[in-house]
């Protein structure tokens, strides 16, 4: 699943949480699936500031 597929999925497991309520399986998949966007944006964060040099003077 890429990442667009991964924040729609997200989206519509929040809009329908909002509509009509999730299962109890929906509600760990959005879990899950909240979990590894934040994992990957934290790791692409990290990827960035890695890739940072120091300016010397």
């Amino acid at each position: 699943m890429n990442i667009d597929e991964l924040i729609e999925r997200i989206n519509f497991l929040y809009k329908k949480s909002k509509n009509e309520g999730l299962t109890e399986e929906e509600k760990d998949e959005q879990q899950k699936l909240r979990r590894r966007y934040i994992d990957n944006v934290k790791r692409n964060f990290r990827a960035q500031l890695e890739g940072i040099e120091k300016k010397s003077k």
